[in-house]
């Protein structure tokens, strides 16, 4: 039906940790499903092998796999100019998470990299983007640090093909509640709150503004055991992994939103020979 086949044209999947069979999974839902983008993200990507296993995945998406989209998001923290040299031509889009162009914010946020700036090594990776051809993305949650902060002189100076803008979101078991694997409640923002921060950016045009509604359940997530999250309710309720039941299977219990993933704008010139053309 006209679902189905919108699900199986566009595709956003988050990969996490270094499962050495990772290609092969990666394989199976591209040929089940003809999947056309794929997200690493994390956790944080370049942790294993210190990026060298990110690059070979990405590689292997885009000559094998030959995906139209091939997307990274980091932290930046571990990112170094070889790794452009060696991996850029395969990598579309790299985004890089960052909440502040305060320093003093990004620490009492957590956004630290020992003794480096977080905002040195940001500007150091988009000028590496543009060097070698990548794609460069921002990537902002909104939060209680952070929700008054005026970014737009400093995002039209770095000038990203796309700043998404997420309004923190919090999901039981995962950044909430008290069996939490890290707890995010104190950085949780109203919905007020959070469009009071873009209408303060509404000038910037590569703003992709993405409140919680939106959020929720607009994206495919697979977990480190190779799992699909279902976020309906409020926490990540894991389907039966795809090793065991399959692809298809496993999709039925994603709680896949494909009409919010069109409204939240999931499709838009995300390669790098889209982004020759003029839509």
């Amino acid at each position: 039906d006209e679902k189905n086949d919108n699900l199986n044209t566009y595709k956003m999947f988050l990969l996490k940790g270094g499962d050495k069979s990772a290609i092969t999974i990666v394989s199976d839902v591209s040929n089940t499903l003809g999947m056309e983008k794929v997200n690493f993200s994390g956790g944080e990507p370049f942790l294993p092998q210190k990026g060298r296993h990110l690059g070979e995945m990405v590689k292997f998406c885009k000559i094998t796999l030959k995906l139209p989209s091939v997307t990274v998001v980091t932290n930046g923290s571990m990112v170094k100019e070889k790794w452009f040299q060696e991996y850029g031509e395969y990598l579309d889009i790299m985004a890089v998470s960052c909440d502040s162009f305060n320093e003093d914010t990004n620490k009492a946020i957590g956004r630290t990299q020992g003794g480096k700036s977080h905002l040195e090594q940001l500007r150091k990776i988009r000028d590496w983007c543009s060097t070698y051809n990548v794609l460069f993305k921002i990537n902002t949650v909104v939060n209680t640090y952070n929700y008054f902060e005026d970014m737009n002189e400093e995002v039209a100076i770095l000038n990203p093909v796309r700043w998404k803008v997420f309004q923190c979101l919090l999901l039981e078991g995962e950044n909430a509640g008290p069996d939490a694997l890290r707890n995010a409640e104190r950085f949780y923002i109203s919905d007020e709150i959070f469009e009071q921060f873009i209408q303060m950016h509404k000038d910037v045009k590569c703003i992709v503004p993405e409140s919680n509604k939106k959020m929720q359940n607009s994206y495919l997530i697979l977990d480190e055991y190779m799992r699909f999250l279902d976020c309906q309710r409020g926490s990540k309720i894991p389907s039966k992994s795809i090793l065991d039941i399959g692809v298809s299977n496993a999709l039925k219990f994603s709680g896949f939103d494909d009409t919010m993933f069109k409204r939240r704008g999931g499709i838009y010139k995300w390669s790098k020979e889209a982004e020759k053309y003029s839509w």
